[in-house]
């Protein structure tokens, strides 16, 4: 049983919000006394999207940072695995604790899960609250002028923008009161979840997992990217983005703690009429991210099938091998063999690079949405549910706010445009270095003493094309048909 006075400890349920500045959780639950803060490993749960090899590399870390943090101010993590309201009812019995706190979550599992974690305590006699601490806005309060969800998201946008500011961030709790007695824990080693093959070396170079490294890729961005972003976004070979979608991700930093650091950095506080374009860009980035999380709450079996259901009935192929050249980084196409070589590398791509790697994969391989979510849910840091989906829906066409069926990326127009001088492709493609443009956009292309003085041997050191880019694209229209005879 809880105990009944003051000094009952509280539980923190950490998840997806691995952080101690603004987090809902943790200050309500230090304002009423000690802290038991927990992170519980339990994938049965997360229904059948636990996190790929290279979100559980960050998860690793970020775990590290988190404990290292929770410790100095005086409470250390407790690290458990196993089913989840098993495990809190026991920490509360070893730790006489009154109740348990939490940030929400929003994938449908962990909604499904969460329901039910917090009736079942509550029955318990403990309490059991849950706060907002991923969102900007809850997937409910922004609503269209009939009082349902927005499918479009420029009218999402505007909404956003006209509902009131987000609360300002909260302040790290100074300290945090340990309980009377100490839970066992695991170590964060125990849960496994560095891979036994460093396939990983190189994501130390590009990556620092916690909250202090998403602190210096906010400070870099707002002092050296963001009066830029909404050109350089678009350039994969310069620094033109935030890098700050897996410390989104993992709750490093919470949406509310960047947005109002954009509005702090602009003009006048960001005020209407007073914003840099680059901000105002960045701005609706972030409300794109709360698009994703609105549209998958209100259509949660998107994460399994097209949002339009038409495009279930197209005649997708099951080419294995395709798939394999695809995720390997050899079709033949360079911007699309750079982006997977960065992708596998570093655990990112650059977000221009995956929509045109995800048209190549639907509409000139004709290979399924799935299947490049979950290659992608495998590889990337920054393997987010309500994003991954929604991102492989629209370049798709099937999704909300979809691309069009028949809008389908040309690889060496997107190359030529995007990346002129070929730094990307040369930064990922070493076996091209020494091609000149415009011939690294379309090596196949090239006259044979341009490749020979390049040392560039097509089909051994570097793949000729799998398809001719206008003839899938041609086959894909006509697969496509079946989505216009639906009215699509």
């Amino acid at each position: 049983m809880p105990e009944t006075s003051s000094t009952a400890p509280t539980i923190v349920w950490y998840r997806q919000d691995l952080r101690i500045g603004d987090h809902p959780a943790l200050s309500d639950a230090s304002a009423r006394g000690p802290v038991v803060p927990v992170y519980i490993l339990w994938d049965e749960e997360e229904g059948g999207w636990a996190p790929g090899s290279a979100s559980r590399w960050w998860l690793h870390h970020s775990l590290k940072s988190l404990s290292a943090d929770l410790a100095d101010k005086g409470s250390p993590l407790v690290i458990r695995r196993g089913p989840a309201l098993k495990t809190l009812l026991d920490l509360a019995r070893q730790t006489g604790a009154s109740g348990v706190v939490w940030n929400r979550r929003y994938e449908p599992a962990a909604i499904a899960r969460d329901t039910a974690v917090k009736a079942a305590l509550r029955r318990e006699g403990l309490t059991a609250e849950s706060h907002n601490g991923s969102l900007l806005f809850e997937p409910w309060e922004i609503k269209t002028g009939s009082g349902g969800p927005f499918k479009v998201f420029t009218p999402f946008w505007r909404a956003c923008r006209a509902a009131t500011e987000p609360p300002a961030p909260l302040k790290a709790p100074r300290t945090l009161t340990p309980p009377r007695q100490r839970p066992s824990s695991l170590r964060i080693e125990d849960l496994g979840l560095l891979p036994r093959i460093g396939w990983d070396k190189e994501f130390y170079e590009h990556w620092k997992p916690g909250e202090a490294g998403a602190a210096r890729e906010l400070s870099t961005f707002l002092k050296n990217v963001v009066d830029g972003y909404a050109v350089q976004r678009d350039v994969p070979a310069v620094r033109g983005t935030s890098r700050l979608s897996p410390h989104l991700h993992w709750g490093d930093i919470g949406p509310r703690q960047v947005w109002h650091a954009v509005l702090a950095a602009s003009v006048n506080g960001g005020r209407a009429g007073a914003m840099g374009k680059g901000a105002e860009t960045y701005l609706k980035e972030l409300c794109w991210r709360e698009f994703a999380y609105h549209v998958l709450y209100h259509q949660p079996r998107t994460v399994d099938v097209s949002l339009r259901e038409e495009f279930e009935h197209v005649a997708w192929s099951k080419d294995r091998s395709a798939l394999k050249r695809w995720q390997s980084g050899r079709t033949g196409y360079p911007i699309v063999d750079a982006g997977l070589r960065e992708l596998w590398v570093t655990g990112w791509m650059h977000n221009r690079v995956r929509m045109i790697v995800g048209s190549f994969l639907t509409k000139d391989l004709l290979i399924p949405w799935r299947k490049g979510a979950e290659w992608f849910w495998d590889t990337l840091v920054d393997a987010d549910l309500a994003s991954n989906t929604f991102g492989w829906q629209w370049v798709a066409g099937c999704g909300a706010d979809a691309a069009p069926y028949f809008r389908i990326f040309n690889p060496v127009l997107q190359s030529e445009r995007f990346d002129p001088q070929g730094e990307y492709l040369r930064r990922w493609l070493p076996e091209l270095a020494r091609l000149g443009t415009p011939w690294i956009h379309r090596p196949w292309e090239a006259p044979p003493e341009v490749l020979r003085a390049a040392g560039v041997r097509l089909g051994e050191e570097y793949p000729l094309p799998m398809v001719d880019h206008a003839e899938a694209r041609e086959r894909t229209l006509e697969a496509f048909k079946v989505l216009k005879s639906a009215g699509r």
